[in-house]
């Protein structure tokens, strides 16, 4: 099974990423906020899970997601308004690497397409250049766009309202079981994957890491073999909480105007 089935016009759908987003470092060394306490983290399980995304909703940080057919990562500056992440997805038939950049109001994107020669245009997907987006043209078009009003690209927040039961297994590790439907509306979670799963979904293992500071360093979800499919993990991670820098637009020389095979793509 393929959790999120990657079509070429939902790769980058699921970026933002799922608008997605490689481990960006993600179980990496977070720096220490200067000149204050670390906060005390809750000594329930559950409650120390619920405050380790708080953080998050600031919207400065690095993170990644991994999935069976997904590696990617990217980072998040809402101080400058300014996101930015790179995807490779895709299978041994069809594959896409994808970076975009986003500085409100702007954003870009530069793709590289293989295995799907009968998509129309496609040496206009693949120019090699940075696309400049109309924003006019890209609404609903969730992998294009970003909201800076809810910044997580996984949706942690959702997912970690959705754990069933939780144990501390060492400091800063948990571990338990988690319903993935009550979290659909978490960016790394499809929702017709969740009913492929049935009556599994309830009662999904996982893992979380929190750093020192109590902040979210990792989440991973394992899922069965269904369909006639492997097993695989799903994995976010967060990292360089506070430390994240502004997006750069892409130089002048490396940027068209795109296209309407991009718009059609992205639109589906």
């Amino acid at each position: 099974m393929t959790f999120r089935r990657w079509g070429v016009a939902t790769l980058a759908a699921v970026a933002l990423f799922t608008p997605a987003l490689t481990a960006c470092g993600g179980e990496g060394t977070e720096p220490e906020a200067s000149g204050s306490a670390a906060p005390a983290i809750p000594a329930d399980a559950k409650e120390a899970l619920l405050a380790s995304t708080k953080e998050i909703t600031k919207g400065n940080f690095k993170f990644s997601m991994t999935g069976a057919d997904l590696d990617g990562q990217g980072f998040v500056h809402q101080p400058s308004q300014s996101a930015q992440m790179t995807m490779k997805a895709g299978n041994d038939e069809f594959s896409m690497d994808m970076e975009i950049v986003y500085i409100k109001p702007d954003s870009w994107v530069k793709m590289t397409i293989e295995g799907a020669e009968g998509v129309p245009g496609l040496e206009k997907l693949n120019s090699g250049k940075y696309q400049h987006l109309d924003q006019s043209k890209i609404t609903g078009a969730r992998g294009l766009g970003f909201d800076f009003t809810d910044v997580d690209p996984a949706g942690s927040e959702a997912l970690t309202k959705a754990v069933v039961d939780v144990q501390k297994t060492a400091e800063g590790a948990y571990s338990g079981t988690i319903d993935l439907t009550k979290a659909t509306g978490a960016g790394m979670v499809d929702e017709d994957a969740v009913k492929l799963l049935g009556a599994e979904a309830t009662k999904l293992p996982f893992e979380a890491k929190l750093d020192t500071q109590g902040r979210l360093s990792s989440l991973t979800i394992q899922l069965p073999a269904v369909g006639g499919g492997k097993a695989q993990e799903l994995k976010v991670g967060y990292s360089d909480y506070g430390a994240a820098s502004p997006a750069k637009a892409p130089p002048a020389a490396e940027v068209v105007e795109a296209s309407p095979e991009t718009y059609e793509l992205f639109n589906k």
